[in-house]
């Protein structure tokens, strides 16, 4: 899960979410003639779309420290409804100047491509305006009150005295950001829209484990804490400030933290434990929520970036558990279990041979052993790929006071010019919940070929506007992390059954999901029911099934992009085989596929057709 993008969708900037419109070419890579089409249009209107980008990116500080700037370095994002009016406003403003400024019909594909990727923008915007009320504004899974420190500790670079105030001033800023998302979140209550009460429960654990300890107690160091003196124990090293100026800041940085940081959190914690006995004991899905059929139909289209109704992904989901199922009894039989799938998969649930020892001796060897299935794939990667990214990856246990058991291990993006690594986080407080044949798997999803490679590229490639370097598409950059997984089969990886059998295990878990959360929030299926459901079908272990659920029920359609994505790029790449014979270049599939960003799936489609017709051409 490339967990940036999943959390820009709640912090100020409207996401480009879906795109119905296709372009006529696909990228640079592809074999295609050259259109006929005015240049100077083309440059007229890639400047437009540049300088858009950087108003756009105005309204999120966060964002412009993702990608690297330290612009607004001191500065939270503004979470008030009145924020996201002004951008919506301008949002409103840039389609109409576009539309006014601008002949479509004389662009190149590939700014056609851009062009309606800004309408869809505005149409995505203008859709989620009526669901305002259904958004949970904090919840368990990657909230905003975790996300805040974990962005501060590992994302605000610290490198000069200014960086440090910055970093101080946004101490305060934190403060800000989670009244007004509490604000938020008093609102939807009271229009009847309230998370699950485990959703209440894990924002209360982790917003409590935050601002335990020092400074806040006389425990041992806060992970925000530990992280301030570290900052700036770095600066007095390299002689950036003095000694007396690094105690001056660190007396600053505390009263930020008592004075601001801390008593937020605390209003935090206090609202939501008095609100608590509101909230439902059996969790309800989105179909529940005022609106809540409408809100899912619009999740699931923006999700998928396709039309599918709730029961076609239901039925796909079904199809697609029977299929994989079918394979795991394969593994079950060469590996020569005795007895029934179910029986196997207790086996591979339960059975210490699986696992690596619950401590931090086992978090660390899960680490290394991850770190060497990516170094061992990565001389491959040439044979398959002619763009490469340039961003180096890292592999990290999760921050202790964001740590869950059981939860869905994660990526987040470096920056565009290699200054700040990919990060590949893994949750490893339960080591029974990690099990060793999906270690694997999880590996080449999350770093290579999977999120780093796709979102690494996307950041670094060059001649098409910025912002669509930056853009997210779920069904798009989770559909790649999918197939990636099946494509490291390919290029040598899995080499033991037992890994094998994790893949998988992981490829079933996304197809259970399409089952799973259009049972939850289309069909009024219980929490358990859906438990049931997964430990019936796969070997995940029960901790990691019961965090897998709760995570779709507060991000509702979520789950569901990445098996549609994966379905969508192998059926594209079938095709392409298929039309090309011994043309086909497996190479020249994979940079046509990422050498235009991310995209909707009915614009990957357009594109990979058009470079199928200029090999024919050729």
């Amino acid at each position: 899960m490339h967990v940036r993008k999943y959390l820009t969708l709640s912090i100020a900037t409207a996401t480009l979410a879906a795109c119905q419109t296709v372009p006529d070419k696909p990228t640079a890579t592809a074999a295609s003639p050259a259109p006929v089409v005015s240049v100077s249009q083309d440059e007229r209107i890639n400047a437009w779309f540049d300088r858009k980008f950087e108003e756009q990116l105005a309204f999120s500080p966060i964002e412009q420290t993702f990608i690297g700037r330290k612009t607004d370095y001191g500065k939270i994002d503004d979470f008030s409804d009145e924020a996201l009016n002004r951008q919506l406003a301008w949002l409103r403003g840039a389609v109409k100047e576009m539309r006014s400024s601008f002949d479509y019909d004389t662009l190149s594909p590939e700014a056609k491509t851009s062009y309606d990727m800004w309408l869809y923008d505005l149409e995505q915007s203008e859709s989620a305006l009526l669901f305002r009320i259904n958004r949970y504004a904090l919840h368990q899974h990657n909230g905003l009150q975790s996300f805040f420190p974990t962005f501060l500790i590992n994302t605000h670079k610290v490198e000069t005295e200014a960086d440090m105030i910055g970093f101080i001033q946004r101490l305060s800023g934190v403060a800000t950001a989670l009244d007004q998302l509490l604000a938020r979140a008093k609102r939807n209550a009271g229009a009847g829209t309230r998370p699950p009460r485990f959703a209440y429960e894990g924002v209360i654990d982790q917003s409590t484990k935050i601002i335990s300890g020092a400074p806040f107690d006389d425990g041992p160091d806060s992970a925000i804490w530990a992280a301030t003196k570290s900052k700036l124990k770095k600066l007095v090293d390299e002689g950036e400030i003095t000694a007396a100026r690094a105690a001056t800041m660190r007396t600053n940085a505390r009263e930020a933290l008592v004075g601001s940081f801390a008593p937020a959190y605390q209003r935090v914690i206090a609202w939501y434990n008095a609100d608590m006995p509101n909230t439902d004991a059996e969790a309800k899905g989105a179909g529940a929520l005022p609106n809540g059929m409408d809100y899912y139909n619009y999740r699931l289209r923006n999700q998928t970036t396709t039309d599918l109704t709730a029961e076609e992904i239901h039925n796909i989901g079904l199809s697609e558990v029977a299929r994989l199922r079918a394979d795991m009894e394969a593994i079950k039989t060469k590996v020569g279990f005795k007895g029934e799938l179910k029986a196997f998969f207790k086996f591979i649930r339960e059975d210490d041979q699986f696992y690596f020892s619950d401590d931090d001796a086992g978090a660390d060897q899960y680490i290394a052993t991850a770190k060497g299935h990516i170094d061992a794939l990565k001389p491959k990667l040439p044979k398959y790929f002619g763009i490469l990214p340039k961003a180096d990856l890292e592999v990290r246990r999760v921050e202790a006071f964001r740590e869950r058991d059981g939860a869905a291990q994660h990526y987040r993006s470096g920056t565009p010019d290699g200054s700040r690594p990919g990060i590949y986080y893994a949750h490893l407080s339960d080591m029974r919940a990690m099990p060793i044949p999906t270690l694997e798997v999880i590996a080449y999803h999350e770093g290579l070929p999977g999120h780093h490679m796709q979102i690494s590229i996307a950041q670094e490639l060059e001649g098409i506007p910025k912002f669509r370097t930056q853009a997210g598409y779920t069904a798009y950059s989770e559909g790649w992390g999918l197939y990636s997984e099946y494509l490291a089969k390919e290029m040598g990886g899995y080499e033991n059954p037992y890994s094998e059998f994790g893949r998988l295990t992981s490829e079933i878990w996304r197809a259970i999901r399409l089952v799973v959360d259009t049972g939850l929030h289309a069909k009024g299926w219980s929490e358990q029911r859906a438990i049931a459901y997964f430990l019936e079908n796969s070997s995940i272990p029960e901790a990691a099934v019961r965090s897998e659920v709760r995570r779709y029920l507060v991000n509702p359609g979520q789950a569901t992009s990445y098996k549609i994505g994966m379905i969508k790029i192998l059926e594209l790449r079938a095709r392409a085989k298929t039309e090309l014979g011994e043309k086909f270049d497996m190479r020249a599939f994979h940079d046509t596929v990422l050498g235009g960003g991310a995209l909707p799936l009915g614009i990957l489609e357009k594109r990979v057709d058009q470079w199928i017709a200029g090999v024919k051409a050729s």
